[in-house]
């Protein structure tokens, strides 16, 4: 009897500390866009090749060296 009145506050606590955070999640936007993260590893970044700083875009593979 005496976990009940240990277990019945810690677990109304935790309840109410998850549907804070949820509604606060909901009110700062995390859920209004939920497509966008699936569709933008299909965007293309555009060609291989050299990048500014002269390295290439595909790894040291390309090189003919092997990996490991």
């Amino acid at each position: 009897m005496l976990s009940l009145l240990w277990l019945l506050p810690v677990t109304l606590l935790l309840g109410l500390g998850g549907v804070a955070l949820f509604s606060w999640s909901v009110r700062s936007g995390q859920y209004d866009d939920l497509d966008a993260a699936a569709y933008r590893i299909l965007d293309d970044d555009g060609p291989p090749g050299p990048r500014r700083d002269g390295s290439r875009r595909d790894g040291p593979w390309r090189d003919g060296q092997e990996s490991g």
